[in-house]
């Protein structure tokens, strides 16, 4: 089945089946927990979490690095990929969107990489409609590599050791 996923969908099923996924979910609230249903990583961030904020700035910042490759993309760069923020209930919830597109209004679309927690009638998969300063964070592959992800590098210290540092070990900057 694997095989006939578009090349962003099969990294999302490759990283789950290796155990080293980098897709997930980050909800920003109030408290921080860690659950989720479907094995993806959920892990919730206090919204005044410093460190997790300065990582989104620093993604917003270089999301120029992003689109550049986006659409220009050198044969060893794929699965670009795009953290968004979704409003809910409980604040906010960020999640991975592959399949990115540009939409001719000036807005983009993805699908959801993962299954949305707090999302009502959202499943992964889903194709979804947002704007650029919806954007949290931003990554893509390159010589099988991690380019950005500046959001995954604050979770690092809450994994285990052995899978923060095979994690760290796959991500380059850009």
């Amino acid at each position: 089945m694997a095989s006939t996923l578009p090349q962003p969908l099969k990294w999302v099923v490759l990283a789950a089946v290796t155990g080293v996924s980098v897709f997930g979910i980050l909800t920003i609230g109030p408290k921080p927990e860690v659950a989720a249903e479907d094995r993806s990583p959920i892990v919730d961030v206090r919204t005044a979490d410093a460190e997790m904020n300065a990582a989104i700035a620093r993604a917003r910042d270089t999301l120029p690095t992003f689109w550049a490759s986006y659409d220009a993309p050198k044969s060893s760069e794929a699965g670009h990929s795009l953290k968004v923020r979704f409003p809910t209930r409980k604040g906010a919830e960020h999640i991975w969107l592959a399949e990115v597109k540009k939409l001719p209004s000036g807005t983009y679309s993805g699908r959801f990489a993962n299954e949305p927690r707090d999302l009502p009638g959202k499943r992964a998969g889903d194709l979804v409609e947002f704007a650029q300063g919806d954007i949290s964070d931003w990554m893509f592959m390159r010589n099988d590599k991690i380019v950005g992800g500046e959001t995954i590098k604050p979770l690092l210290k809450s994994m285990p050791k052995a899978d923060a540092d095979a994690l760290r070990a796959r991500m380059e900057q850009p």
